[in-house]
């Protein structure tokens, strides 16, 4: 059976092959089936492939999970990405529940699967686990697609994560914690605590990073998380300064004492750090905060320099936080912080109006506000003690409505008013400065009224 430019499906043997014709060149290909119907669904499948301008054929059919796990190892390793060990360790995972697969028997169902036999699992894994397996798995058929193995990929889930952390230490928890650990590892955690730097990147330092005489410590690029290169000037924190220097001392005297070099700023007799998570995790215990992490210590410090009032911009940069969104989760408010703010409104509430400190530098409507006032208050004195008892009756509130002003308002052009400051009368572009020299604050400055249009009343 043929229809000219279609293909055709024949019989060879006890089964029915297919044959078309792709770019020039003539494919046939086996249906594996003693059915027709078969055939000719296959035809139509490999003439949808080419109308869409590619052509998978055999390949998909060929395509194994074992193919697609390789294809993935070797995109980590030409690319050197730092966590092709837990690509291995999750493809590992992968591999017990998909191995014997053809990529094309990997669907959507299959995957629903796999994620319930892996929450069903005795000792359950963490949703953020499943969610980097999928996302391990869908590199694998990205890759398929690029390299033109697979037309399509099945639909991969994703699973929501609520894993946001806010654990803290309050500088008492922290020196319970300090006083517990080892000599080795107390440098690393006071780093920790006053630099938000993460552990596998004070670990890595060395000598050769830091400046004592410049007083600053460098990581350089490639050597962090997201790649990019960072300094802190620790100078300006004495205790970051001492730190340093004390384990300088101690290192130095190490060198002489064993006769060899050590490049590690952290080490225990003169071998890089490893692994304390125990030792960590026992501390906690013993000072009575048994589910802080190591890397609390990184949230900590970056709650200390939004209490210290540094911009996010510039604490990003010491920090290594390349996004914004990820640093604001690192931004904890305690319940102490939130206590503080409480009071500070409390303040505001309990305070006569009249005693309220004016703003100088709010918006354009607050200033107007503030300008309109004392221009009503210059414009009493001139007035008539009688005359100025009866407008204090008329502008009493009745009702909570505020109660219209003695005369109309309307704004002056901004190309050249007068002002009067301090005794002097002028003319300036853009504002008038209608502030007596007895109501001028002292630190009011007339460039902070410039360009603003104001209102005074009509003459």
């Amino acid at each position: 059976m043929k229809t000219r430019g279609l293909g055709r499906v024949y019989l060879r043997g006890s089964v029915w092959w297919i044959q078309y014709s792709f770019r020039g060149k003539v494919h046939r290909e086996s249906s594996h089936s003693a059915d027709g119907g078969d055939a000719v669904k296959l035809l139509r499948r490999r003439l949808g492939e080419m109308g869409l301008g590619r052509l998978v054929g055999q390949d998909a059919e060929r395509t194994t999970f074992e193919y697609l796990a390789q294809m993935v190892i070797d995109d980590y390793r030409v690319n050197r990405r730092k966590s092709e060990r837990r690509a291995q360790e999750v493809i590992a995972r992968l591999r017990t529940f998909f191995g014997m697969s053809r990529a094309l028997e990997i669907t959507s169902d299959r995957i629903t699967a796999y994620i319930r036999f892996r929450e069903e699992d005795p000792k359950p894994p963490q949703p953020a686990t499943i969610k980097y397996e999928l996302a391990v798995l869908k590199r694998m058929f990205t890759l398929a697609m690029r390299a033109g193995r697979l037309a399509q990929r099945p639909y991969i889930p994703s699973i929501e994560v609520r894993n946001t952390r806010t654990g803290f230490f309050e500088p008492s928890e922290f020196q319970k914690v300090l006083n517990r650990l080892s000599e080795e590892v107390k440098p690393v955690a006071e780093f920790a605590y006053l630099t938000g730097w993460r552990r596998g990147e004070i670990l890595a330092l060395e000598w050769r990073q830091v400046d004592l005489k410049a007083g600053t410590v460098r990581l350089d690029p490639g050597c962090t998380k997201n790649d990019e290169g960072r300094t802190f000037p620790f100078r300006a924190l004495p205790a970051l300064a001492a730190l340093l220097e004390r384990q300088s001392a101690a290192t130095t005297a190490l060198e002489r004492e064993s006769g060899q070099i050590i490049p590690w700023v952290f080490h225990r007799a003169g071998r890089r750090l490893e692994d304390f998570r125990t030792q960590w995790a026992r501390a906690c215990r013993e000072a009575g905060v048994p589910e802080r992490l190591f890397h609390d210590l990184r949230r900590t410090a970056v709650r200390n320099l939004e209490r210290a009032g540094v911009p996010r911009s510039v604490a990003m940069k010491l920090t290594g936080h390349k996004t914004e969104s990820v640093y604001r989760r690192y931004a904890i408010v305690s319940e102490a912080d939130l206590a503080e703010g409480v009071s500070k409104l409390a303040l505001l509430h309990g305070r006569p109006a009249a005693v309220i400190p004016k703003r100088t530098t709010g918006t354009v409507l607050a200033q107007f506000s503030q300008l309109r006032d004392t221009d009503d208050a210059r414009s009493n004195r001139h007035r008539p003690s009688n005359e100025l008892k009866t407008r204090e009756k008329k502008v009493v509130p009745k009702g909570g409505v505020e109660p219209p002003r003695g005369c109309p308002q309307r704004i002056l052009s901004p190309p050249c008013l007068p002002f009067h400051h301090f005794g002097f009368t002028g003319w300036r572009y853009g504002a008038i400065c209608c502030v007596a020299a007895a109501d001028a604050p002292p630190h009011v400055h007339l460039s902070t009224l410039r360009g603003v249009v104001l209102a005074a009343p009509c003459v």
